[in-house]
């Protein structure tokens, strides 16, 4: 027997910003949005953001991937192996297991809303941005 895999339609952006509103999720105009990309907005919720806009063919574009918002800024995931940490431009903290589950589950409910394909290793938990194993400075 083999497995199907399943097709989830992506829906437009019109419909997606409809239905995040409907699922408490606060969604507002990008503050310098008109600099980079006409009509993006960040969609939050748990204390996590993510912005999105619409793509050419209609469907929903992610401009900013998940993640915590730390002082009014969308903190990227940093792994160094030992630790997960919360990075901005000019902050860096140790991500707790409260904010993983934060943007974890931010992360899947706005992927379901947009119609997104959901990943195996994206659904175990938590991925981050950057990944830094190696704990020698200057090694590539």
């Amino acid at each position: 027997m083999a497995l199907m895999t399943k097709k989830i339609p992506r829906r437009n952006f019109n419909d997606v910003l409809a239905l995040l509103g409907s699922q408490r999720f606060d969604v507002a105009p990008v503050r310098d949005g008109s600099k980079r990309t006409p009509n993006a907005v960040q969609v939050r919720k748990y204390g996590c953001a993510a912005e999105i806009a619409a793509a050419p063919d209609g469907t929903v574009e992610i401009l900013t991937r998940p993640g915590w918002l730390l002082n009014g800024e969308i903190a990227r995931l940093v792994d160094r192996g030992y630790q997960k940490f919360l990075k901005t431009s000019n902050m860096e903290i140790p991500a707790t297991a409260d904010h993983l589950r934060a943007i974890h589950e931010f992360t899947e409910e706005l992927n379901e809303a947009i119609g997104a394909t959901s990943l195996y290793n994206q659904a175990l938990g938590t991925t981050s941005n950057v990944y830094n194993y190696d704990r020698v400075q200057g090694r590539e």
